[in-house]
């Protein structure tokens, strides 16, 4: 299949960010899209910033070289560390990025106490200190990064006892703390709602950040000009630096539609290549 013109490139360190690509489908089913899971370095949450920088760069260079007209960064750990740094780099291209929906959060909660789950890099970066800042005011926030968690949804094992015993440890002490609210500071983390909700029972609310972020994408396509009006529906490509087969196995769960995942290569850590 030829690349699509004029996409929306996403990506994310592995999957997670098909919980947004699943939004943009539903909101904006006519664009075509460049998906990037870099599964060969997930999860990004510890590693170091100007690492994750680095791998940013370079799948911004693939996803413009396929003609990517807006870049979603999927990814709550990638926007932390590397979304200001891809906007300098990049000047004349339109990012979407991904930060804790504290605001809602604190908008609605009715106790002033709010749990929010995330990774290590997205509580350290200054995104999320500069969130909290604006509006986490007369809000208490509990933070937990849920080691582990982003493996278990990587392996697609959303409602096993390893997921709910790291859910558990996590959330119970939120509970006893009287939230209302969870924040999911990381796109891996909507994929266990269900289980999440289960956890928490129905009087706390789960904030899903997917939904206002393709709602974003929409807005600043709008802005440039750039909707595809088409009535088609529009196609979507997938590459990984993962292995393509468990990609395309986790699809039609995450995403709700199949797909043929394309492998790709790292040169050096800096360069993505296509096999051949």
């Amino acid at each position: 299949m030829t690349s699509p013109i004029n996409s929306i490139g996403v990506f994310d360190s592995g999957v997670g960010g098909l919980s947004v690509l699943r939004a943009m489908r539903e909101q904006q089913p006519a664009e075509d899209v460049i998906y990037f899971g870099d599964q060969g370095h997930v999860p990004y949450g510890p590693r170091p910033m100007e690492q994750i920088q680095s791998f940013s760069e370079g799948i911004t260079d693939f996803l413009l070289d396929k003609s990517a007209k807006l870049i979603v960064v999927a990814c709550n750990t990638a926007s932390a560390a590397a979304l200001k740094y891809l906007r300098e780099r990049f000047p004349d291209v339109p990012f979407v990025g991904m930060e804790p929906a504290v605001k809602p959060a604190a908008e609605t909660t009715q106790t002033g106490r709010v749990g929010v789950l995330a990774t290590p890099a997205t509580f350290q970066g200054a995104l999320y200190a500069s969130v909290v800042e604006r509006f986490g005011n007369g809000v208490e926030l509990f933070q937990h990064t849920c080691p582990g968690l982003v493996g278990q949804i990587e392996k697609g094992e959303l409602s096993a006892p390893a997921t709910r015993e790291i859910l558990e440890g996590a959330l119970q002490p939120m509970l006893e703390k009287n939230i209302d609210t969870v924040v999911l500071g990381c796109t891996h983390y909507p994929f266990v709602i269900p289980l999440i909700q289960e956890i928490v029972g129905e009087k706390v609310r789960v904030i899903d950040p997917a939904p206002a972020v393709a709602r974003q994408a929409r807005r600043i396509l709008d802005a440039r000009g750039l909707v595809n009006e088409s009535n088609r529906r529009g196609r979507v490509e997938f590459y990984t630096s993962g292995d393509a087969a468990e990609m395309q196995s986790m699809l039609p769960m995450l995403l709700g539609e199949a797909g043929e995942p394309k492998s790709v290569q790292w040169r050096n850590d800096l360069e993505i290549i296509l096999p051949g």
